[in-house]
């Protein structure tokens, strides 16, 4: 039985072609979307789409008329789950320009998940490209910066080949699909409340947890069912060997404040996602001039630290909410945390990594990636 990654040919980049559709959105409607709208409810008039085969390598790049896609009941995405994907946006400028934030970070991560899931890897150019070309076609979906909107960017890749069988597929598909998006904290910055997981766990040793694949979202459903049921919003998961270890939320990385200024958070252990805006808020913090650790911390640390005073502020991140500041942490049996107050340093952070994607700040990193 095959399992080793594949790899395609040694490719010039790759040629898109651009068919327009012929019914785009009328201005009034597209108006009265970006007005308000939402998180994942809208979708632009276009997507990109390439081909992959072991003989041709990446083909077949083109940017058509956002639709359905056909697939046969065989299609191998279908029952053994060979898919990976990115979440990424793109940010209208006061002066109408349009950026992307740190896109070959997203492209060098799609390649670790593509090899973990034994699918060929898209080179950085031409994922880049990719995500380039469709943001050009529709960047009149691009709302203005007022209120934190952005146009939310979905780059994945899956199994297209019709066959049933446990093998790498012999036929891939990219695309990448956009949508309109609102600020994820419609009534301003408020702190969310976690239920501490201790029977579900999100990933494994050796698992599938540091790639960024569909299964690993899938399995943190029904634990979010249980924080739900508790009154919760979010759900903290503990690696697998020792049960002690905070790992990461559903779908964000998490930060710890201590009262001496140090910022700390899960080091990679091969079972978390290495996050886009996690990687951003250490640099930042260490531009802040604060100490910042990767290191294990256990859940009896971060109990026994916010009840002592000794952890001030505690925060998660993610694409989609920038920095979230957490509240109170639940489990069986009790509960600790300041509810509804959030931190400083977790304010800092969070405005002075949004004023970057925004260009209201300087980008002195070089994060940022113009598109339009």
């Amino acid at each position: 039985m095959e399992s080793a990654p594949q790899q395609s040919p040694q490719q010039s980049p790759l040629q898109i072609t651009v068919e327009p559709t012929s019914h785009p959105v009328s201005p009034d409607r597209l108006a009265e979307i970006l007005a308000s709208p939402g998180f994942g409810v809208h979708f632009t008039d276009h997507m990109y789409v390439a081909e992959w085969t072991p003989d041709k390598g990446w083909h077949d790049a083109r940017v058509t008329e956002y639709g359905p896609i056909s697939m046969d009941p065989a299609t191998a995405v279908l029952h053994y789950a060979q898919e990976i994907f990115e979440g990424m946006k793109a940010y209208r400028h006061d002066d109408g320009s349009v950026w992307t934030f740190r896109p070959e970070q997203n492209a060098q991560r799609m390649i670790r998940s593509a090899r973990r899931l034994a699918l060929p890897e898209l080179p950085v150019h031409d994922f880049v490209a990719a995500v380039d070309a469709l943001v050009r076609e529709d960047e009149q979906w691009v709302p203005d910066a007022a209120g934190e909107k952005s146009l939310y960017l979905r780059p994945f890749m899956f199994a297209s080949e019709k066959f049933l069988g446990v093998r790498p597929a012999k036929h891939v598909t990219f695309m990448v699909i956009a949508s309109p998006a609102g600020a994820y904290f419609a009534k301003g910055l408020k702190p969310v409340s976690i239920w501490l997981s201790e029977h579900y766990s999100r990933a494994g040793v050796g698992g599938t947890g540091a790639a960024k694949t569909g299964g690993n979202y899938a399995s943190s459903l029904l634990a979010q069912q249980e924080a739900l049921e508790h009154g919760c919003d979010q759900v903290a998961f503990l690696d697998t060997v020792d049960r002690k270890w905070v790992e990461e939320l559903g779908g964000m990385n998490l930060y710890f404040v201590h009262d001496d200024g140090t910022v700390v958070t899960p080091e990679l252990s091969g079972t978390i996602l290495e996050g886009i805006t996690r990687s951003s808020i250490l640099e930042l913090c260490r531009r802040l001039g604060a100490k910042v650790e990767e290191r294990r911390i256990s859940i009896d640390e971060w109990r026994d630290g916010v009840a002592s005073g000794r952890i001030t502020e505690v925060f998660a991140c993610g694409t989609a909410a920038v920095v979230t500041p957490v509240g109170t942490l639940r489990w069986n049996g009790g509960e600790v945390g300041r509810g509804e107050e959030t931190g400083p340093m977790t304010q800092q952070i969070r405005q002075a990594l949004v004023d970057i994607q925004y260009g209201r700040a300087e980008d002195t990193f070089g994060w940022m990636h113009r598109v339009v």
